[in-house]
């Protein structure tokens, strides 16, 4: 999902923050979508547990995250209301097609059926 260089000039910190900006503003992280644990995602990239949690501490600081405890971090419902609204319901939907063995062709489906396509 993510990916870092330790040989570019741009700063580890700041390579991984600009990646969940870019993935949250183009549609591609969504409201509601769970984020990777610090340490998981630290490990993943090879870099210190802490660079993540200073970026997690960041974005949440600019409405990109929320940190939710024991729950985790999850990108966050931003600024358009009704947009972020659709993007938890898509979310919610999706993880109960998952929980109840729906596959994705199916499930998408019913969400065109459900709008009249």
């Amino acid at each position: 999902m993510f990916a870092v260089d330790p040989e570019s000039p741009v700063t580890l910190y700041e390579q991984l923050r600009t990646q969940i900006i870019e993935k949250v503003t183009f549609g591609d992280l969504i409201a509601g979508t769970k984020m990777p644990t610090v340490r998981q995602l630290a490990a993943d990239l090879g870099v210190a547990p802490y660079t993540v949690a200073r970026v997690y501490r960041t974005l949440e600081q600019d409405g990109f995250l929320e940190t939710r405890g024991r729950n985790g971090t999850v990108v966050s419902a931003g600024q358009d209301a009704a947009e972020s609204k659709l993007q938890l319901a898509a979310s919610e939907y999706a993880a109960r097609a998952r929980e109840l063995g729906i596959p994705t062709a199916e499930a998408l489906r019913y969400v065109r059926s459900a709008l009249g396509d």
